[in-house]
């Protein structure tokens, strides 16, 4: 039984999450435009849209920080073109590669991303407009997109306390919660753990922490009914 937790958040987060897609967005195809025009360029690629979401829906994900979602895109982007240039023949094929190869060095770059393996797939498939630009591509559009999107992340989600993104820029005061001997857990601990779940967990230590103090304090009786919720939907 799954419990959809990952989901329990307010209405207005939900409102939040939307317009900073909006405004992200609006500021890409914009400065794409404005940057582009009469350049034949290709003004957006369609994975800034997923990177979007992950920006603005999940900020403390530790696939939405400005490394990985720097590295992640530049690294793929790399890929797809090489593919491309040397796969031409055979698309398929080049795609196929392409995405494999991407989320194989975003792995050992520590910049997994999952709408890198988009802009890799963009690179092959994008047709004749992106296959001219050669590696022209990492530099514009991708790079353009990547630095006017995480530009508005940081100063979209900077009003909103909440709200720590980068989370390499904010240091969260430790929480009352629960006494620090009982809140903290080891690092060595979780770094035990989730090596042996063996798979990529996309949360902040400093996030885990938190989730762990606030549950040994227990939730308050007006949470009841939200628990009960929850349960209904799984």
């Amino acid at each position: 039984m799954v419990r959809k937790l990952a989901y329990s958040v307010s209405e207005r987060e939900h409102w939040i999450s939307a317009g900073g897609g909006l405004v992200g967005i609006l500021a890409v195809l914009w400065v794409g435009h404005f940057w582009l025009d009469g350049h034949g360029g290709v003004l957006a690629i369609a994975s800034m849209g997923a990177s979007a979401v992950l920006l603005f829906a999940a900020p403390h994900g530790a696939m939405s920080q400005p490394w990985p979602v720097f590295g992640g895109h530049l690294v793929s982007a790399l890929i797809g073109v090489t593919c491309a240039l040397w796969l031409g023949g055979e698309p398929m094929l080049a795609a196929s590669l392409a995405v494999a190869l991407s989320i194989a060095a975003m792995y050992s770059l520590r910049c997994l991303h999952p709408p890198g393996g988009a802009t890799a797939l963009y690179a092959v498939l994008g047709g004749e407009t992106v296959h001219t630009l050669g590696y022209g591509y990492l530099f514009s559009p991708v790079l353009l997109n990547v630095a006017v999107l995480l530009a508005v992340a940081v100063a979209f989600n900077a009003p909103f306390a909440w709200r720590r993104y980068p989370q390499c820029w904010h240091r969260r005061a430790q929480t009352s919660a629960a006494p620090v001997g009982e809140s903290m857990i080891p690092h060595s601990s979780l770094v035990y753990a989730l090596s042996q779940i063996d798979t990529f967990v996309d949360v902040s230590e400093e996030d885990l922490q938190q989730i762990y103090a606030l549950a040994l304090a227990g939730a308050p009786s007006g949470h009841a009914d939200t628990e009960a919720s929850l349960q209904t939907q799984t």
